[in-house]
Parts: structure tokens; sequence; C-alpha cells
């Protein structure tokens, strides 16, 4: 199956792209939004392969795709204006929902949802999450749920670093919603290492910590640590030195990096919102609305180096149970069956 993808959430679609199927993902000039083209710093496949606006038409004309994954709604115009399509009608197509909605919680209508086609359940709705699929409003639509699946990193966790771990995007600008007050407030009692884009900015709102905990056998004090978009696999290995990892974010879909860390045989420190206790059972870590209990559990683990192996064993066998790559790639393959069938 030939298979139309927007580059645009890189851990999703390194994890999509590794079906058994021809994968084709736009690139335009510069390499901005409208088409990325492959990744950069995450290691696809030869079965992906770049197209231009122009070799897409060719694509199109030749009915040379069969099936469109669109991810964002600004996708359902791009393929009309380069190949002439409407998704649906003249190719079949499913809409990926990455994330929760990013208005009213329980309110906020859909995109998608009145697009007629989608409303004759010819384009359906394809949630990460079940959390997702009950929050937004899709009015008539037909949805489903696809969970995450990630490739199995490998049980990489050391926790040599008295350090805890943070994947963040942005964090500055997504302040609130990626939860930064949290990773600063934690900031204050325990040492942190910080990855992702544009995570330099986060230095002039850190403080080194008031006490920084390194018990006989866990390593020297270490100051905060600022990684800028670091490539995967190099993230991975770093990452799983640190003691614990935190997932910060008050409102969010569910961060593959959260399920990347586990799977790493990290334990976990994150708020319950969203997916969250879902992804997190109470053996790999600890949920909590009060960062003042997020802060006491990071310096336990920091003083008991067994207990939090014992939790991040305890995430990595969860999400190898319940965010099978293997189910992944499986369910994705029904789903597009159904939709070309």
């Amino acid at each position: 199956m030939r298979i139309l993808v927007w580059h645009v959430h890189g851990s999703w679609a390194t994890a999509f792209v590794a079906g058994a199927h021809e994968y084709v993902v736009p690139v335009v000039p510069g390499r901005g939004p409208e088409g990325r083209g492959r990744a950069e710093t995450w290691d696809w496949p030869a079965s992906v392969r770049e197209a231009t606006p122009e070799q897409l038409a060719a694509l199109a004309a030749d009915g040379g795709l069969d099936v469109v994954v669109l991810q964002r709604p600004e996708e359902v115009e791009l393929l009309r204006r380069w190949t002439g399509l409407v998704p649906g009608r003249d190719v079949p197509a499913v809409y990926v929902e990455h994330n929760a909605p990013t208005g009213h919680a329980a309110s906020t209508r859909h995109p998608l949802a009145d697009l007629d086609v989608v409303e004759e359940g010819l384009v359906p709705i394809v949630h990460v999450t079940a959390f997702n699929q009950l929050m937004w409003d899709t009015g008539d639509a037909r949805t489903l749920v696809v969970d995450h699946g990630i490739p199995d990193p490998g049980h990489r966790y050391t926790g040599e670093r008295a350090s805890v771990g943070v994947v963040v995007n942005e964090p500055v600008r997504r302040w609130r919603v990626a939860g930064t007050d949290v990773v600063v407030e934690l900031g204050r009692h325990v040492p942190l290492d910080v990855y992702g884009m544009g995570v330099g900015k986060l230095a002039e709102h850190l403080t080194e910590p008031v006490t920084a905990p390194a018990p006989s056998g866990t390593g020297p004090h270490l100051a905060h640590g600022l990684h800028d978009d670091v490539p995967q696999a190099a993230m991975h290995a770093r990452l799983a030195t640190s003691r614990a990892y935190l997932h910060p974010y008050r409102w969010t879909s569910l961060g593959l990096s959260l399920l990347e860390a586990m799977a790493l045989g990290m334990p976990v420190l994150a708020l319950p919102t969203t997916e969250a206790p879902v992804a997190v059972p109470p053996t790999a870590g600890t949920l909590s609305s009060h960062p003042d209990e997020l802060v006491a559990t990071a310096r336990r683990w920091l003083a008991d180096p067994d207990e939090a192996r014992e939790r991040g064993t305890a995430a990595r066998a969860h999400v190898l149970e319940h965010y099978s790559h293997a189910t992944f790639l499986h369910r994705w393959d029904t789903v597009l069956q159904e939709v070309t069938s």
C-alpha cells in the first residue's frame, strides 16, 4: 500500500512508517510545515520517500496513492491544491487527531467535524487516546482509537546521575500547558536534565537546587543540564542515566517521550491529567497534583536508587504490554484496510 503522510510529529511518524508499506512524505523548499520531508533526527527506513507537490500531482494523476493519512486541518486544502483530490471521495483517507482539545475541555468542536465527507463516514477521525475521543466534540463523524505504540528502545536505564530527566519542547513559550512552572519548582530542590527544542531559554528561569542530596554511591552533585534538540538515539542514551523522569504537562495528549522514558526503564513523576493515569500505573511512579509531593518523591529516589530502579522496571513492563509497537502497526493495518476496501 502506498500511503501519503505528512511529517508532523516525529516520534509518532517514526512508529508509523515502520510498517510494511511504502510511505510518501511531502517536502517543500525550506522544509517548512507544509512539507518537512524525511526526519533528520530519527532513523527512518528506505520505504519512506520524499515527494514535492509536483511529484504528488503526478502520482495522483496516475492513481498512485492508495490512502492519505491527514493530521492537520490544513492538509485537506493542501491535498486539493497540490493534487486536485478530495480526501474521502477521490482517495481513501483517515484523519489522525494527536491532541486533546485546545479550547474548552468538554465542548470544543473538532475542526473536521463539519466537513461533509467526515459526516458521511468517509474520513474517520482516529484518536490516539480514549481520553481525546471522549473530550472532542466530533459531531456525527465516525471516530476510532488507535493507541500509541513505540519501538522498544531497550532497557537502558542506569540511573547513575543524581538528576531528574525531562523532555519538553519550547518550555518557555508553552509555559503553563507544558507545566514548565512545575519543572522550575522541582528544579529548586533537585538537579534536572532537560531535553528538547528551545530548552536553552529555560536557563534564566532555573536556579540551582536549594538542596541537592547526593548520597554515597549516587555520584557527585549535578547542576542543571539543558540539552537542546538532541537526536533521539543520543537523547535516549543520555536520558536513561538520570535517576527518574518528570512528565510535567498539565494538558496534552499522551506524550510519546513519556512512554519512551518508561520503556527505557525510568520511574515516573507526573501530573494526574489527561491520559497519564492510564499510562502510568501506581507501581511505575508517582502521579500527584501537589508539586511538593513530586519533589519529595524525587528526593527519595535520589537517596534510594533501588526503589527508583524497581519502579522503572514496572514502568517498562507496563509500556511493553499496553503500548506494543507490533500491536500499533497491526491496528493501523486494520484501519487502513477498512478505509481502502
